[in-house]
């Protein structure tokens, strides 16, 4: 969400007549976006703006803005953390001294790919008990159904092939619009948009992702089948007290359910160990879990506090750090044994592939599904979605061989 704001931001200055630089020391105004869901990333966010401080010392002619998450209801603090800094604006709204007369509507990205982002509803309502993002991006807000779908148009007319729709929780879209139009309302709308051929979206949320939804998916065409259901524990004790309003049997049914509706379906997963006063055994019941399910892709983060979270202000932090490295690493073990069985299955077979680019002298681009793919061939297929027949197989990405007659 965050690179597809600053597409849309660097677009935006772009029309004001602003020119983007090379370089942060080039720069008259430098607009540093802010991602802090991990401490790791705050972290990273301070140590720039510290570096930038240094420039502006340098050059006091410099402008410097901060957006993103790490800019809060408290914007006095901030500003006497970061006296230096010149602006302060929320993830998504208009930089502050743009003139209101200057605001347009709908902002793309200066030279979108072929593959792009499409945020359709900001914020979450959910708050889980870890997570910061409801406090630093507020209650939910979808963007109107029409508005969207002249966005994909426009982004389809300048040669995007694929978008991806984003959501802290893509499931909860609409329900604060008129007539309350849902995800699947919006995936046949996108479904007619001729020139265009994937769609993507993320995150979904399993309290929250419905039958409807699910049976949009198996019948529309260019929806791929590729969702992304976070369960982050296996352990309904852990999942209650990370407020996640779902338990394990729900999640698992909800599983099967996805699996029998749609032919071919990749599931990917979000995990996090080591929450305040998870037990070897319900971090077991974890390992189970994803024993069980065989996602294809785990994404598995260490537990770690964000100061105005709920866990933060009511949990103690004590997993030792080297026991959530452990059990990280486990997860990962697994997963990569995993990963490399499924992917194995694809030896031999062909699969269709829209192809983003070159990278190391071959071409590269994703499956349906989701899955890296390279080939190799001196003809250029750029932006065309083209078969390939897989000749060799890995945990990370496929192998193969460009199939004659195949281009579209």
């Amino acid at each position: 969400m965050n690179k597809a704001e600053s597409e849309r931001l660097g677009s935006y200055l772009e029309q004001l007549g602003y020119q983007a630089t090379a370089t942060a020391e080039e720069a008259d105004l430098i607009v540093l976006n802010s991602c802090v869901v991990r401490q790791s990333a705050e972290n990273r966010v301070i140590n720039k703006l510290n570096a930038l401080k240094s420039l502006q010392m340098s050059n006091p002619g410099i402008t410097i803005a901060l957006t993103g998450c790490l800019v809060n209801s408290n914007i006095n603090q901030l500003r006497e953390n970061f006296p230096y800094v010149d602006y302060f604006f929320k993830p998504g709204d208009y930089p502050p001294w743009i003139e209101k007369q200057d605001k347009v509507g709908i902002i793309l990205p200066r030279h979108p790919s072929l593959s792009t982002f499409v945020t359709i509803i900001q914020g979450c309502d959910n708050f889980c008990s870890y997570c910061i993002v409801p406090y630093r991006r507020g209650q939910e807000r979808s963007r109107p159904l029409a508005e969207i779908v002249i966005e994909v148009k426009e982004l389809v007319r300048r040669g995007v092939k694929e978008v991806t729709l984003l959501g802290q929780n893509v499931d909860s879209y609409g329900h604060d619009l008129p007539n309350k139009p849902d995800l699947a309302d919006l995936l046949k709308e996108l479904n007619t948009i001729n020139g265009l051929a994937r769609i993507r979206f993320l995150t979904n949320h399993p309290k929250d992702m419905s039958s409807k939804l699910i049976e949009a998916i198996a019948y529309l065409d260019k929806v791929c089948e590729l969702i992304c259901l976070p369960v982050q524990s296996g352990d309904n004790d852990i999942l209650k007290v990370m407020r996640r309003d779902y338990t394990v049997e729900h999640y698992r049914q909800l599983v099967e359910q996805i699996r029998n509706k749609i032919a071919g379906v990749a599931l990917s997963t979000d995990v996090i160990v080591g929450f305040p006063s998870e037990s070897p055994h319900q971090f077991q019941q974890t390992v189970n879990l994803l024993s069980e399910l065989r996602f294809d892709t785990v994404h598995v983060a260490a537990y770690s506090p964000r100061p105005g979270t709920i866990a933060s202000s009511v949990f103690e932090d004590n997993i030792p750090l080297a026991e959530k490295r452990e059990r990280l690493h486990k997860i990962e073990q697994l997963q990569e044994s995993i990963a490399t069985e499924i992917n194995a299955q694809l030896l031999g077979k062909t699969v269709e592939v829209l192809v983003e680019g070159k990278k190391g002298g071959k071409w590269q681009g994703r499956t349906r599904d989701g899955k890296l793919v390279f080939f190799s061939d001196n003809n250029d297929y750029l932006g065309h979605l083209v078969k390939i027949r897989i000749e060799k197989t890995s945990p990370w990405s496929l192998q193969g061989k460009f199939e004659l007659n195949s281009i579209n």
